[in-house]
């Protein structure tokens, strides 16, 4: 794991996805039309929706765009019906791949998501195949030099899980989905703001890579993240710096 870097890896996702703001709008708005259909147009009562909010205002979304987003969801406005889908599958040397889409034809999802592992030198797995080696959780990280004494009282006190300090100084804490608004709360309330803070699928153990086979397991995650219908790509590869 040497030259493995917790934060190195984050902000290398980040910088992806800020490249492909017109790509992070749309999947927004489909995970905001989904979240008000499954669970209601009222933030206050539906945790899903309220946190995708946050992410549109993080992104600089219009209210109006979002506002639509909703309406469509509540069946205020017509809109396209999407329906979640995951597919699960291995890269190299065995990484674990997950892919979590929406889509409003599965076949055409199933069809796309299993080319880019064949052309990557994956392979698509069964369902449970992989689901196993992630946990699902909400997950606040910290750049290094973030205070971990000050982290760990503020999370635990609010209802964190864990606090862990990785070996690049970065401080990791994680809890429950449902609990990820309350954490967060809590530590905005001490003034701590996380540079990277989401409900994920977190890779209980994880593979590093180098070299070709980095290159190589790069442009399989590239790939599927490419696909119009892929909301989210996790992995348990990570990227020696």
């Amino acid at each position: 794991m040497a030259g493995h870097s917790k934060w190195a890896n984050i902000k290398h996702r980040k910088a992806a996805a800020d490249a492909k703001k017109g790509k992070v709008f749309t999947r927004l708005i489909k995970e905001i039309t989904v979240a008000a259909r499954m669970g209601g147009g009222d933030p206050d009562s539906n945790p899903r929706l309220r946190l995708m909010l946050d992410k549109a205002r993080d992104a600089n979304m219009t209210k109006d765009s979002v506002q639509r987003a909703v309406q469509r969801g509540t069946g205020e406005l017509e809109g396209v019906a999407y329906e979640e889908a995951r597919y699960e599958g291995y890269g190299t040397s065995g990484a674990a791949v997950l892919v979590e889409c929406l889509t409003d034809n599965r076949t055409r999802t199933v069809a796309e998501v299993r080319h880019a592992f064949a052309k990557h030198g994956g392979n698509m797995g069964a369902d449970g195949s992989v689901a196993y080696l992630f946990k699902h959780c909400g997950q606040f990280v910290f750049a290094p030099g973030a205070s971990e004494d000050k982290v760990m009282e503020a999370a635990l006190d609010a209802g964190a899980e864990d606090v862990l300090s990785n070996p690049d100084a970065s401080v990791e804490v994680i809890c429950a989905p449902g609990d990820f608004d309350k954490v967060r709360t809590g530590l905005e309330k001490v003034g701590l703001k996380p540079d990277a803070a989401e409900v994920t699928m977190k890779a209980l153990n994880e593979i590093a890579f180098a070299g070709a086979d980095a290159e190589k397991m790069r442009g399989l995650l590239e790939a599927l993240d490419e696909l119009d219908d892929v909301q989210n790509v996790y992995t348990t590869a990570v990227f020696d710096e």
